[in-house]
């Protein structure tokens, strides 16, 4: 259960850096200050639900698809985000196409980086 919600918990941090990179360098990509946590749990949310479907709709009609599924993903994501939620906005098809690859490459260096940094004193533990 513990290893759930670490999980868990470090996927919306990853997802959030993301997200706010993306806000941070692109003119086209907002997101209110308020309503940051409502637009990272939501997005998160639907990513979680929508990389399985996505996954196995992949591998019954186009298997080649499959490395792209994670970009498909993210895609995916923001745009169901973007409508359900009134603290995100993205305009432009530029800004759709960076926002996708910007979130995605920040989100993976952030689930890679971060245990390494907020998990460390539990890895010299458990080594210990």
């Amino acid at each position: 259960m513990i290893r759930l919600l670490v999980s868990a918990c470090m996927y919306l941090l990853a997802n959030a850096v993301g997200i706010i990179v993306a806000a941070w360098i692109l003119p086209g990509f907002s997101i209110d200050i308020p309503s940051i946590i409502t637009v990272v749990v939501l997005f998160t949310v639907v990513e979680v639900i929508a990389d399985p479907l996505l996954l196995k709709i992949s591998i019954k009609s186009a298997p080649q698809l499959r490395g792209g599924i994670a970009l498909v993903t993210t895609f995916v994501g923001l745009v169901i985000t973007n409508y359900l939620s009134d603290g995100l906005t993205i305009t432009g098809m530029t800004t759709w196409i960076l926002a996708t690859l910007i979130v995605w490459l920040m989100a993976l260096a952030a689930g890679l980086i971060l245990p390494l940094f907020l998990f460390k004193k539990v890895m010299q533990k458990r080594k210990s």
